[in-house]
């Protein structure tokens, strides 16, 4: 188990790899986000897409699933505030294999409770050509080994 002592700022890593298929797409774009581009391969053909694309928040939904297999299942997570700065950076196909890489980009004591630390990372979902499809810096918070014996700011 890793805890908030046991992260680095830069510490980088990558995981998993999940290929997206047609089916997926329609079935996740028809109950999330049924625009024709994501739901219909023949509309999509006159999209900006060229073809079927998946929905941005699908793409999100499979680097989250591959984030915590990969980095969350084995930290001492508490979960997050939030995200910042969520980018589409490009569409992703049917076929398109998915991999993400987490960078650790700032870390923390949480200044009202001593038992956690916040951890913001950078997450990538990276293409099977290396090309990045989307982005985020995940708001983390994670439990210390250690509580401080009070609050950074007591």
């Amino acid at each position: 188990m890793r805890y908030y002592e046991d992260i680095e700022v830069g510490d980088v890593t990558e995981h998993g790899t999940y290929e997206m298929t047609k089916e997926e797409i329609v079935e996740f774009a028809e109950q999330y986000d049924p625009q024709p581009f994501h739901t219909d391969e023949e509309a999509a053909k006159d999209s900006i897409f060229g073809s079927l694309a998946a929905s941005g928040w699908h793409t999100a939904s499979v680097c989250m699933r591959l984030l915590v297999d990969g980095v969350l299942e084995d930290q001492a997570s508490l979960g997050a505030a939030g995200v910042d700065e969520l980018r589409w950076k490009q569409p992703v196909y049917p076929g398109d294999e998915l991999t993400v890489r987490v960078e650790t980009v700032e870390k923390e004591p949480h200044p009202t409770d001593p038992t956690r630390g916040r951890v913001n990372s950078r997450m990538t979902g990276i293409n099977q050509d290396g090309e990045e499809v989307i982005s985020w810096i995940g708001l983390g918070m994670v439990k210390r080994r250690e509580p401080l014996d009070e609050a950074p700011g007591e």
